[in-house]
């Protein structure tokens, strides 16, 4: 641990002078900590989580890796009954309780999915969720070291949604410390389709802050906000600086 620490606070002090040129995100108040833990978080990725997660996706067959993601989707449907009461969602809490008993008995715990073959589709709630239904505001984007992307609400949400996670009663450390570490590699696995997308953008940290920020936004509002694909689209596309140069003269002038 110690040397963990170590490595992040030099990461932060190479990082403290890489702010770019222009007009600041008001949403980013903190963004010279913020990409250096983003730097940092994308040192450790390159170095283990990328590699780790493609050596699953290319030994494991499809079925097995869609079987674990099914059992930690199905975990997840407790944080979520619980965040559809919390938010007045009653009609939806009983489906999604629908949804997590029938997978637990007839999908075998989770490995299968009979409830969207029976038209109870898959919803995601959590605590930051219910906070945000309830007017409180999301506060300043923030980097987490190994943690990602957040905002001040949702990092002291992320507390909160510990204690209706089922995975942290498994009461042997051992086999909880095994369980997260395999719900993280179906979690990054299922991120590598992105990583092509991520790497065209001109700005990598500022791409992940938007996308992050406009998904969690969908997510709060159910999806009840503007279309802001156009944008995302701009964060793809590399810098032209001929774009931004002033046209040419004409080599003869117009006719009077």
């Amino acid at each position: 641990m110690r040397k963990w620490i170590l490595l992040f606070a030099g990461l932060l002090l190479t990082g403290c002078a890489t702010l770019p040129s222009g007009k600041p995100d008001p949403r980013d108040p903190w963004e010279r900590f913020n990409r250096a833990s983003f730097k940092f978080n994308d040192g450790i990725d390159r170095a283990i989580g990328r590699p780790v997660a493609k050596a699953y996706v290319k030994v494991m067959p499809r079925p097995i890796r869609t079987g674990v993601s099914n059992v930690f989707s199905n975990l997840n449907n407790v944080t979520t009954v619980i965040n559809d009461v919390l938010q007045g969602k009653i009609r939806q809490a009983g489906r999604d309780s629908t949804r997590f008993l029938l997978n637990s008995t007839l999908g075998l715990a989770g490995l299968f999915d009979p409830a969207t073959s029976a038209g109870l589709e898959n919803n995601d709630e959590d605590f930051g969720q219910t906070l945000g239904k309830w007017g409180v505001k999301s506060g300043p984007y923030v980097m987490l070291p190994f943690l990602g992307p957040s905002t001040v609400r949702d990092t002291f949400s992320r507390g909160v949604d510990q204690f209706t996670d089922p995975l942290n009663y498994v009461e042997d450390d051992s086999t909880r410390f095994i369980i997260r570490a395999i719900e993280i590699l179906d979690l990054r696995a299922g991120l590598l389709d992105l990583d092509e997308q991520l790497n065209r953008s001109y700005d990598r940290y500022a791409f992940v802050r938007n996308a992050w920020l406009q998904r969690r936004e969908y997510k709060v509002k159910d999806g009840n906000v503007e279309d802001d694909s156009a944008s995302l689209e701009e964060e793809f596309k590399e810098e032209d600086p001929a774009a931004d140069a002033a046209p040419a003269e004409p080599a003869t002038p117009p006719p009077q």
